[in-house]
C-alpha cells in the first residue's frame, strides 16, 4: 500500500565527468527493530542490482551530521526510512524535493531524524544541495525491541519500496541491473555480521535471550539458589 505517489520520469542530465552523481542512502537503526527499514533497503538493492559508476549507496545508519558530505555531493538523492505517519504499519509514503526536510520536520521519530533534517538544512546552506530528494518512507509496526528485527508487515513492504526505488533510478540514469546471483560480502553495504540473513540466523529465541543485559557480564547467582 502506498500514499502521494507521484511519477516522475526523465533521463539524468549529463555533466562534464560523465552522469550527475547519485547517491542512495539507508537511514536508521538495525538494532531496533523496524528502525532499520532504509538500511536494510539499501543492503537489498545493493545485493539484488549493478549500477552505473556514478551510483553510489549508502549506509547511513544514524550517523546524522556525518552523511553532509554524502548530500553534498549527490545530484540525485534518495532516502529509505522508517518514518511515523501515523498510517498503518507497513504503509509506503513517498516525499519529493522540497517536502523531504520539511515534512522530517514535522514527523520526528527518533533522534536520527532530528540529525538527518539538520544534514538537508546545512547542505542548502551551502548551496550544495541535490536537484532531485526522493524519501520512500515506511510506517514502521515496532520499534521498542532491541535486537529485533524488522517485522513480517514492514519486511515485505521492502519489494514495493524497492521496485519505486529501481524506477527512480532508472529514470534518473542510473542503469539498474539485475544480478544473476548475491553480491560477494566485501561489496556489501553493511557489514557482513549484520547482514539480514546472518543476523537473523544468530538471534537467539525470544524465550532464551536475556533483555535484562548482558549475560557474560552478569554476576553469578548465589550458591544455593
Amino acid at each position: 500500500m502506498v500514499e502521494s505517489i507521484t511519477p516522475r520520469t526523465g533521463a539524468a542530465d549529463p555533466c562534464a565527468e560523465g552522469y550527475a552523481p547519485i547517491v542512495v542512502l539507508g537511514i536508521g537503526n538495525l538494532l531496533w527493530a523496524d528502525e532499520g527499514f532504509g538500511v536494510r533497503c539499501v543492503e537489498a538493492l545493493g545485493q539484488r542490482w549493478d549500477f552505473a559508476p556514478h551510483v553510489q549507496l549508502v549506509d547511513g545508519g544514524t550517523q546524522g551530521l556525518y552523511l553532509l558530505h554524502h548530500v553534498q555531493a549527490a545530484r540525485q538523492l534518495l532516502i529509505f526510512d522508517a518514518i511515523d505517519y501515523g498510517l498503518e504499519p507497513g504503509t509506503l509514503k513517498v516525499v519529493r524535493d522540497k517536502d523531504v526536510p520539511r515534512f522530517l520536520g514535522a514527523k520526528k521519530m527518533s533522534l536520527h531524524q532530528t540529525g538527518f533534517q539538520e544534514v538537508l538544512s546545512l547542505a542548502q546552506l551551502t548551496g550544495h544541495y541535490p536537484e532531485r530528494v526522493l524519501l520512500v518512507g515506511c510506517q514502521p509496526q515496532e520499534l521498542e525491541d532491541y535486537g529485533g528485527s524488522l517485522r513480517p508487515v514492514v519486511r515485505a513492504a521492502m519489494e514495493e519500496a524497492l521496485a519505486l526505488g529501481v524506477e527512480a533510478l532508472r529514470d534518473w540514469g542510473a542503469e539498474p541491473r539485475a544480478r544473476d546471483g548475491a553480491a560477494a560480502e566485501v561489496d556489501g553495504v553493511t557489514l557482513p555480521s549484520l547482514a539480514l540473513e546472518r543476523y537473523e540466523g544468530g538471534r537467539p529465541t525470544a524465550e532464551a535471550a536475556c533483555r535484562v543485559g548482558d549475560a557474560r557480564f552478569m554476576p553469578a547467582a548465589p550458591a544455593g539458589d
